[in-house]
């Protein structure tokens, strides 16, 4: 069950206490944050450390130097891959009107980076203030600037396609085949595959690629080797999930993971 948090930016009278707060936290692998939603936007960050985020809509995979956008009132939960040094800024909502009103990671440039780490030693932020003032107007003049990252796999809606996610989830180098995947679901090769082009945007084999992508990347995160992530995340050899991460994340797991900032 979701749990609904008090604002950290409205003070019990009512009064506005400041545009942006910030928390910072250094969390062990596998620690999880339960479901949850706050009346803030959320940008989440880690300079260490990968994070997974799950909402009713799917989940998402936050690399080391990429940053998260969680709009106000979103449930969600999140899950550590290794050691996380999580950076947290809470924004005044419409505070970036020019960000959607959905989840998605993002690219973190260097100075993006900077600011947000300058930022967490703040523990609120007001404009009325004018050296905090200036950091808020430059945050946002930076996140108008961002670039999302494909690290999502969204989810389908209809019970017969969750139940294919939900078993494929549970193994991500399942190597059934989705004919044999049906069997389990009530549905027909046919139907499922349309249900996941209607209700995620992508092909059923297009998905499963996405799912194994990002299990590799969350093992790397927790210290696995390339081959060893590659195998359990369903690949068939290490060269082909090489490929695929290079295919959709412009280079290789290892440049991926100690580059993080992005570079111009």
């Amino acid at each position: 069950m979701s749990h609904k948090c008090h604002s950290i930016l409205w003070g019990k009278s009512g009064s506005l206490l400041a545009e942006i707060a910030s928390v910072s936290a250094d969390l062990s692998h596998g620690h999880v944050i339960p479901e949850h939603s706050h009346p803030e936007d959320q940008l989440l960050f880690a300079s260490k450390g990968v994070m997974t985020l799950r909402t009713n809509q799917g989940v998402w995979v936050v690399p080391p130097m990429r940053a998260m956008w969680i709009p106000a009132d979103t449930s969600h939960a999140v899950s550590m891959s290794g050691q996380v040094s999580m950076r947290t800024l809470y924004l005044l909502p419409k505070l970036c009107r020019a960000l959607p009103a959905k989840c998605f990671v993002m690219n973190v440039s260097a100075l993006l980076k900077e600011l947000i780490l300058h930022a967490c030693k703040f523990s609120k932020l007001q404009k009325k203030t004018t050296i905090e003032r200036r950091i808020i107007e430059i945050l946002v003049d930076q996140l108008k600037e961002v670039k999302s990252v494909p690290l999502q796999l969204p989810h389908p809606v209809d019970s017969r396609a969750t139940r294919v996610v939900e078993s494929l989830l549970e193994n991500s180098g399942d190597q059934r085949t989705l004919e044999e995947l049906c069997k389990d679901c009530g549905a027909s090769k046919r139907t499922v595959q349309r249900l996941f082009l209607e209700e995620t945007k992508m092909t059923f084999a297009k998905w499963r690629q996405q799912l194994r992508l990002l299990h590799g990347l969350r093992l790397l995160a927790s210290g696995e080797k390339v081959t060893a992530a590659a195998f359990e995340a369903g690949y068939n050899s290490t060269s082909a999930f090489i490929s695929m991460f290079r295919k959709q994340l412009g280079t290789t797991p290892a440049r991926y993971l100690e580059s993080g900032v992005e570079r111009d």
